[in-house]
C-alpha cells in the first residue's frame, strides 16, 4: 500500500494542496478587505496631512462668530469681526505688547503687519495656540464677559494667563512673548480664502 507521505518533504499531497489553497485563499481576502481602506485615504487627505494649503468659504461664518480649520495639525482661527470688534482693536494699541507685529519669534506676513493684522478689517485668520508654551487659548470673549480681560474683547490662555486682543495681540506684561501667529494666507474671492499659501496676497 502506498504511504500517505510519500512527498520528499514528508507532507500529504493532499493536505498540502489544502494549504496551499486556503493560502491563496486568505491572501486575496486581505487584498480585497484593503482596497476600500487605501481607496479612502485620498491623494487631497495625504497631501491635507502633510500641510497643503486649506480652502476656507468665507460665507458660513457670520459676523461675531469664530470658525477653526486644521492646517499642518494646527488649529486656524477665522474670526468675522464685527465694526464693534475692529474698534475694540483699536482701542487695545497703547495696551498690548507688540502692535504692530515687529517681534520676530513667529514672524508675521508683510501684510498682516498692521493695528488688525489682517488682509481685510472683518477677518482676523490667526493660529490659536499660544506663544509662550504651545496652550490653546479661548475666546473670543466679549467685553466683560471674562475677569481676566476686564473690559476688553478678545483670547484668554488659560494655562498661564496670557490674554490677546481680537488681532491676536498679546497684552502687556503677559507670559507670552509674542503675538499669535498669523499664516500665509491670500483670498481668492470675496467668499473664499486660501490658508497656507499666500502667493501674491
Amino acid at each position: 500500500m502506498a504511504s500517505t507521505t510519500d512527498a520528499p518533504d514528508g507532507v500529504d499531497p493532499g493536505r498540502r494542496a489544502a494549504l496551499a489553497t486556503a493560502s491563496v485563499v486568505g491572501g486575496a481576502g486581505a487584498v480585497a478587505a484593503a482596497v476600500p481602506f487605501v481607496a479612502s485615504f485620498t491623494p487631497s487627505e495625504r497631501a491635507k496631512a502633510a500641510g497643503a494649503p486649506v480652502e476656507v468659504d468665507l460665507s458660513s461664518i457670520a459676523p461675531g462668530t469664530m470658525k477653526t480649520v486644521e492646517w499642518r495639525g494646527k488649529p486656524v482661527w477665522i474670526l468675522h469681526r464685527t465694526p464693534e470688534m475692529i474698534e475694540a482693536v483699536k482701542r487695545t494699541s497703547e495696551r498690548v505688547a507688540d502692535p504692530q507685529s515687529r517681534r520676530t519669534a513667529f514672524p508675521t506676513p508683510p501684510y498682516a503687519r498692521n493695528e488688525l493684522r489682517s488682509i481685510k478689517p472683518e477677518f482676523l485668520i490667526a493660529i490659536g495656540i499660544c506663544s509662550h508654551l504651545g496652550c490653546s487659548p479661548v475666546g473670543p470673549f466679549a467685553a466683560g464677559a471674562n475677569a481676566t480681560l476686564g473690559d476688553d474683547m478678545g483670547f484668554l490662555c488659560p494655562c498661564h494667563g496670557s490674554t490677546f486682543d481680537l488681532a491676536g495681540r498679546v497684552f502687556k506684561n503677559k507670559p507670552a512673548p509674542d503675538n499669535l501667529e498669523v499664516p500665509p494666507h491670500k483670498y481668492l474671492s470675496d467668499k473664499l480664502v486660501l490658508v497656507g499659501e499666500d502667493g501674491k496676497a
